[in-house]
Parts: structure tokens; sequence; C-alpha cells
């Protein structure tokens, strides 16, 4: 682990740790060969699907293509980052209060989760630090946009 570049980043962020790192690496591979964190959002099965049918317009959910252990390193990551670290315990929250398309507990750990493979795209390619304020800035406060 300690050959892949800025894979150290990773595991500066509060609730991350070695098992969760290794096994994302084990499935993802060379990060290099991605274009964009959707692919991997793909890879893992993450994928959102509608269930449309003619004039039936059917609830949208995850395909569930794609890697099964990748799936499961990504949500033990998520569960373990909103435990752990208070940046992505308020977006959880968040994702759940909000007024506009309220998320129910298992959407927004897999929501948590997919946050987690761009965070982890983006620190991997471009070698940038984790910023937990960066992260906190996807919450759109009605309040704060008034001022």
């Amino acid at each position: 682990m300690k050959e892949i570049p800025h894979v150290d980043k990773l595991m500066e962020i509060k609730g991350i740790g070695l098992v969760t790192v290794s096994g994302f690496m084990a499935e993802v591979g060379d990060i290099g060969r991605f274009d964009n964190p959707k692919q991997l959002q793909k890879l893992a099965g993450y994928a959102i699907v509608a269930n449309d049918s003619g004039k039936h317009t059917g609830e949208s959910r995850i395909s569930y293509r794609g890697r099964k252990r990748l799936r499961y390193v990504l949500y033990e990551a998520a569960i373990s980052a909103v435990g752990k670290n208070a940046e992505f315990r308020e977006i959880h929250e968040y994702y759940q209060t909000r007024k506009k398309n309220p998320l129910k507990k298992m959407q927004s750990m897999v929501a948590v989760a997919c946050k987690l493979i761009r965070i982890f795209y983006v620190i991997l390619t471009k070698g940038v630090d984790y910023d937990g304020s960066k992260l906190l800035g996807d919450i759109r406060r009605p309040q704060v946009q008034a001022a």
C-alpha cells in the first residue's frame, strides 16, 4: 500500500482505515484508468436506474450491477465515517432532514458512500489533502443563502 501514491492522504480522513483503503484499492486497481468518479460509481453498482415502462414511472434505485465487495467496502466505510467523522455525520443528517426530497437512512448511507467515492477519486488523482469544509460546502442552507 505504501507504494501507491497519495494513499496516506486517504488514511488521514477520520473514520477511514487501512482495511477500507486496501479493500478499495484491491477492487478498483489503477485509479488512472477512470476518467471521472461516475465510472467508479458504476463499477461499484451505485449507478441510479429508473424503474420506468411506458406511462408507468417507478421509483429510482441503485443498479446493483458491479462489484459486490467494492459496494460492501464503501458501505462499511460510510458507516464508519458517519460514526466517527463530524463532517460526514452532518452530511448524513442533512440528507435525512432536508425539506425537499429527504432520504431514508439507507438511502442516505448510499449517498455518503457515493460521496466517499468522489473524495477518494479526487485525492488519488490530484493528490490534494482532505478538507472537511469543502465537504460541508455541498449542504444548501436557506438561512445562509438569504444573508
